[in-house]
């Protein structure tokens, strides 16, 4: 190989990797604004989510949320955990109300029952806390409501994940949901 080729080949590839390692990695969305403020989502997480949970892009409005379930989407379940290495389902939901919506809530999930004013299924909003009875134990398990029938949590098996509430392998140990809104002063 000439010197000529050998140069413009390597010269080729020290322009181009940098366009190739950048579209190998994915982005996770950035959360804007303050917690409690909703601020519009980015499309590409209105599209992403819309799709996920079938609905219009325009009803994906509260890009703080979403964005901030596209950051842990995947991460591992750890019990007691409480970073990227790994969560527990109430620590998900803590940080998820605390970081999102600016209310803090108890970290335990038996605490975190007290918080609430029951609801119906039917009359479930975004934000509004689902529990299960895995194990035989009362609301032992914690996810949050978003809308059109799913719902966040973190899974023992799988992490970070969303599903619809009515999974047959979920629905069966679902036990109650509500807003929060007993949240004591101390707390805030």
């Amino acid at each position: 190989m000439s010197i000529y080729l050998r140069r413009s080949f390597y010269l080729f590839i020290l322009f181009l990797s940098p366009f190739i390692l950048s579209s190998c990695h994915s982005r996770k969305a950035a959360m804007r604004g303050q917690p409690g403020e909703v601020v519009n989502p980015s499309p590409d997480i209105a599209s992403k989510y819309s799709g996920i949970m079938g609905v219009d892009r325009g009803d994906i409005q509260n890009g703080r949320l979403y964005a901030f379930i596209d950051q842990w989407m995947g991460t591992p379940y750890k019990f007691g955990g409480l970073d990227k290495d790994g969560v527990d389902c109430s620590g998900l939901t803590f940080l998820l109300e605390q970081q999102v919506y600016g209310i803090t809530i108890p970290r335990m999930t038996s605490k975190q029952i007290t918080v609430i004013k029951r609801k119906y299924e039917d009359e479930l909003k975004e934000g509004d806390l689902v529990f299960f009875d895995f194990d035989g134990k009362q609301f032992s398990h914690v996810g949050v409501y978003l809308q059109n029938g799913y719902v966040v949590h973190a899974s023992s098996r799988r992490g970070v994940i969303i599903v619809k509430l009515r999974d047959p392998s979920l629905y069966k140990y679902f036990s109650r949901a509500g807003s929060i809104e007993n949240v004591p002063t101390s707390m805030n």
